[in-house]
């Protein structure tokens, strides 16, 4: 694929022929050619023809694609050492936001993901053609990145001639950049939407040495499928991986592979988190009808979506008796596999929901409903340690247990990071594998975070965070801080402030709490009330009901497996520090009452792991000051995490 519709060195754009160029970037053009937009082409050459006649060196490209991700860029201009990112609006007379939001955007995608553009001054341009003059300051992030500026037909070339004189920097070769490597790290909505469109999983990830790459995963997986159909056997593969390491996006690329390789492999996405489904689909949805130009209706979009991404309760529930036969997928991706339900939860469920009564663990019916394949069959478990949340969620042993008496016959598959007390409950592992045909594969455990693309130990932060591991938390936090910021701070208002200024362009920010945080409504987080996931993850910031308005709060269970990149992190009196140690409360009626089960203490330090590992870019801690009038909000159910933050060396704002 061509990286740019059109590139040349300025002095030979100036003297080619309008056809010419024209011509080229038609041919280059894949898709059907408007007339708006072969008149906006034929505008912004003439503009830039004379913008730039006068200028003896650089290099310019039309319609830059930005690889994988399938995005374009109006045009690049490089000169003096400096990217200029421009995007045009032919004949607008006022400064969208959107295009503002739009071209930071792009400035950003470049800086962090394309090679050749790590060290380079950036500076993103919206060219309104027909607006009118505007003021502004150049100024720069720390990243070279600067602010948007705003030109239009006539303003244009003097910013340019003003910017070059200021920013001048050392030349580079425009052919090694427009061949450079653009190595993303997509949010699970980007990489949904690019796999669906087709795009494999090597192409939407990075692939630097420091982390695993997610296509050996994605190998390995694939081996095994091939091989269980080849040789008529059933297997069950257990793929863990710390918090943000891409356990769902290898499940997601293993469906959209092989939902629909032939009538004899179909393989399908199953989740029990509902909003994650509810996103994915609406995510993805959108994302066809936008790019189909009305060729496809949304109703549509989600049939064949709901192929592709099913809610893992729908699949169990269509299998219940008096069902006997096989399910159409050979190949069943369970996402958060530990949370599927015990034994005693499921039963409970059962009775109440369907009045059957019940014996088995929610892992395995779901064996057995694979089991019903009378050849091959293949599941693939995406466990993450640490991640249950909710009462009656089983964790991995209810898995191993369920193969070990029921289901001897399937071959297993593990990494050796399987062992970490994270994923085992304190389970030995002589215990938990005893009498299976376990078969040890490396590349089943993913170690490396990639939702935090600006540094990859903030899930190791987190972990020696909760597990009160001082001398490590401080190492980590100072090790990590400078690339990925976490701060705090006992005033809302200024979190609500500190991420709107972190974020560029699109980037997401939002509210998240416990959903036991029941004692910071005062506060307007009420996390009682539900939000619709969609909205909050997918609308954009002119809708109240997005993230972006900082007023509907996500809790653990909407934003786990999902991302943001700029987080408030509200924490309340809920899981607080007494006499060194972290200590669990749930507030009941009127007061907040000991959480005396292990489970449910486990389920508390696991929804702050969610919590605490849910931003790509770093995230503001509020702590509130509490109050001795209230009983229910004394000063020293904050204080105590308050000072240990501090002395881990959180800086406050």
């Amino acid at each position: 694929m061509q990286q740019a519709y059109y590139s040349n060195d300025i002095q030979s754009f100036c003297t080619q022929s309008l056809e010419e160029i024209l011509g080229q970037l038609a041919v280059n053009n894949s898709f059907d050619l408007e007339q708006n937009l072969r008149n906006s082409w034929v505008d912004e050459i003439k503009l830039l023809q004379h913008v730039l006649q006068n200028i003896p060196t650089g290099s310019l490209a039309f319609e830059y694609t930005i690889p994988r991700i399938g995005e374009r860029i109006d045009v690049v201009i490089a000169y003096a050492g400096v990217l200029y990112i421009l995007e045009f609006k032919v004949g607008e007379t006022c400064y969208p936001r959107y295009a503002s939001d739009q071209v930071v955007d792009y400035a950003l995608a470049l800086k962090y993901f394309h090679q050749e553009s790590h060290h380079r001054k950036i500076v993103p341009l919206v060219v309104c053609t027909k607006a009118p003059p505007k003021e502004h300051e150049l100024k720069a992030y720390q990243d070279g990145v600067y602010h948007p500026l705003f030109c239009n037909a006539d303003t244009l070339g003097p910013t340019l001639r003003k910017l070059t004189d200021k920013l001048f920097d050392e030349e580079f070769s425009f052919e090694q950049w427009l061949a450079s490597p653009y190595m993303p790290t997509p949010t699970i909505i980007e990489a949904a939407q690019a796999l669906y469109r087709g795009h494999d999983v090597k192409e939407i990830s990075r692939s630097d040495a420091g982390a695993y790459n997610l296509s050996r995963t994605t190998q390995t997986l694939n081996r095994i499928i091939d091989q269980s159909k080849q040789n008529h056997e059933k297997s069950i593969c257990f793929v863990t991986g710390v918090p943000g390491a891409g356990k769902t996006l290898v499940g997601l690329n293993i469906a959209n592979e092989r939902h629909q390789y032939d009538e004899q492999e179909h393989a399908v996405f199953l989740s029990g988190n509902g909003p994650l489904v509810s996103v994915l689909r609406e995510a993805l949805a959108r994302d066809e009808v936008k790019r189909s130009k009305g060729e496809i209706t949304k109703t549509e979009s989600k049939r064949k979506v709901s192929a592709f991404i099913q809610n893992i309760h729908h699949f169990r529930n269509a299998a219940l008796p008096p069902a006997t036969q096989a399910p159409v997928e050979k190949v069943a991706i369970f996402d958060e596999a530990q949370r599927a339900w015990t034994k005693e939860q499921t039963a409970k469920f059962m009775l109440k929901r369907h009045s059957l009564p019940w014996d088995m663990s929610e892992p395995e019916f779901l064996i057995s409903v694979m089991d019903r394949h009378q050849d091959w069959a293949v599941i693939i478990c995406l466990i993450g340690g640490g991640q249950e949340i909710h009462t009656g969620e089983a964790g991995l042993p209810a898995w191993f247990d369920a193969l070990r008496e029921r289901f001897p016959h399937w071959n297993v598959y593990v990494s050796p990071q399987i062992s970490d007390t994270e994923y085992t409950r304190g389970t030995s592992l002589k215990t938990l594998f005893k009498g299976l045909p376990l078969d040890e594969r490396t590349d089943l455990h993913l170690s490396v975070s990639i939702r935090s693309f600006r540094n990859e130990q903030v899930s190791a932060f987190v972990k020696s965070l909760l597990d009160k591991d001082l001398p490590v938390a401080q190492h980590l936090y100072s090790a990590l801080s400078s690339d990925y910021p976490i701060v705090l701070t006992r005033n809302l208002q200024k979190a609500r402030q500190w991420v709107r200024k972190q974020a560029r362009g699109t980037e997401r920010y939002g509210i998240i709490a416990s959903s036991g945080a029941k004692r910071l409504r005062q506060f307007g987080i009420w996390v009682q009330s539900n939000i619709q996931a969609e909205n909050w993850f997918l609308n954009g910031k002119e809708d109240v009901r997005s993230s972006y308005f900082l007023e509907d709060t996500a809790t653990e269970f909407d934003i786990q497996g999902l991302e943001i990149d700029w987080a408030v992190v509200a924490w309340d009196a809920d899981y607080r520090i007494e006499n060194g140690h972290f200590k669990s409360y749930n507030f009941t009626g009127s007061s907040w009452k000991t959480v005396g089960q292990r489970d449910a203490q486990l389920y508390l330090k696991n929804t702050y792991r969610v919590l605490l590992t849910r931003a790509r870019q770093g995230f503001v801690l509020f702590i509130p000051e509490g109050c001795d009038a209230d009983l229910t909000r004394q000063c020293s159910f904050y204080d105590g995490i308050y000072y240990y933050l501090k002395e881990i060396g959180i800086k406050e704002l």
